[in-house]
């Protein structure tokens, strides 16, 4: 490394000394899809020789950073900035140049992130968060998952990633007291699940060929076989799923994991079938008991129902509670301007006003 050289790139930009500074080789970062260092420190790329070498770091760079990111370009001795967005654009006019990309805000990074939790935790942390151990915050992960998939449901970016910010803290937190009590450490946790998509993807990191999307979960239902073999647990196919699940999502995973091993009808047909014939098992039912299993029959293949359309079970019921509490509450405001309460309104009455909420919703 030539760190002469970077003295002398610091020394055209005109800028401070950095405290930090990431240092990377144009054509490592070139074949990234990401920034694989944290965007909260300032980078040098070191090295570009080309134009299709600089779009292709401008498109592992874009995703990370806003398009009005001022950047500098170096050539020999000389510097320019200008937005990245416009990086792509220009045209190198030496044989190789030289890229400084300055440090996005304080705490941009998952590596910032990691640090802002394990204050909290230090001594001089927060009271209430050093109190906090893994039992204590399951309701709050649970809580936090429930919304984010609300706001994932609602289509909302915004919340989505407020949400999304929320239960990363769960998981980060989570790690954080494993690692104080030496159980195990957030960059463990980030290890195992990466060498597990590497080896649940041997079609994309490997040389397997696989048959489309049908293909790709056979042969992961076969991976995750050979893994519990290997661990000898003993466990079947379905034991991996949790008991804590939703019910609708629970049943849906379990239909889908005996899919992958051929456990399925051969044609929607015969689901839309057994539709019909459980409606017909639920009425002729003789005693409450039996109407109830039925019942549970008939949900459980109303889900397979869902999974041949390629739905969620879970959301779709999410989904129609949403537009249920929509329109009874577009029933209870029209009561209010009738000056009228809920038990005054007829049945016909309120049937009317729910076709009318529905109407408003298709015409808006």
């Amino acid at each position: 490394m030539d760190y002469s050289r970077i003295t002398t790139i610091i020394q055209s930009l005109a800028i401070p000394h950095p405290e930090r500074l990431t240092l990377l080789d144009a054509e490592s970062l070139a074949s990234a899809h990401v920034p694989p260092f944290p965007i909260d420190w300032p980078v040098m790329i070191l090295g570009i020789i080309d134009d299709e070498q600089k779009n292709r770091i401008s498109n592992v760079l874009k995703p990370a950073y806003p398009s009005n990111h001022v950047i500098y370009i170096i050539e020999g001795s000389k510097s320019n900035s200008m937005a990245l967005i416009e990086l792509s654009h220009r045209k190198n006019n030496s044989a190789s140049i030289d890229l400084y990309v300055p440090a996005l805000t304080e705490g941009s990074s998952v590596e910032a992130f990691t640090e802002i939790v394990a204050h909290l935790r230090a001594p001089d942390g927060c009271p209430w968060d050093r109190e906090q151990t893994h039992e204590s915050l399951r309701t709050h992960l649970l809580e936090e998952t429930y919304e984010a998939l609300s706001a994932i449901d609602s289509g909302d970016f915004d919340a989505m990633r407020e949400e999304l910010g929320d239960l990363l803290l769960q998981i980060v937190l989570q790690a954080q007291i494993a690692s104080e009590e030496g159980r195990f450490t957030i960059h463990q946790v980030v290890k195992d699940i990466y060498d597990k998509i590497i080896r649940r993807h041997p079609h994309v990191f490997g040389d397997l060929k696989l048959n489309g999307v049908d293909g790709v979960l056979a042969n992961w239902e076969k991976l995750k076989e050979t893994e519990r073999e290997i661990k000898k647990e003993g466990k079947g196919l379905l034991d991996g799923v949790p008991a804590t699940l939703p019910a609708l999502a629970q049943a849906q995973e379990y239909q889908d994991r005996a899919a992958r091993v051929g456990f399925d009808w051969p044609a929607i047909k015969g689901v839309l079938e057994k539709v019909n014939e459980e409606v017909e098992e639920i009425k002729r039912a003789e005693n409450p008991k039996e109407a109830a299993s039925e019942m549970g029959d008939l949900f459980f293949v109303l889900v397979n129902l869902a999974r041949w359309k390629k739905m969620d079970a879970e959301s779709l019921l999410r989904q129609a509670n949403v537009r249920f509490k929509r329109r009874f509450g577009y029933i209870e405001r029209s009561a209010l301007e009738m000056k009228k309460s809920l038990s005054e309104l007829t049945l016909q009455e309120m049937d009317a006003l729910w076709e009318a909420g529905k109407q408003l919703e298709k015409n808006s």
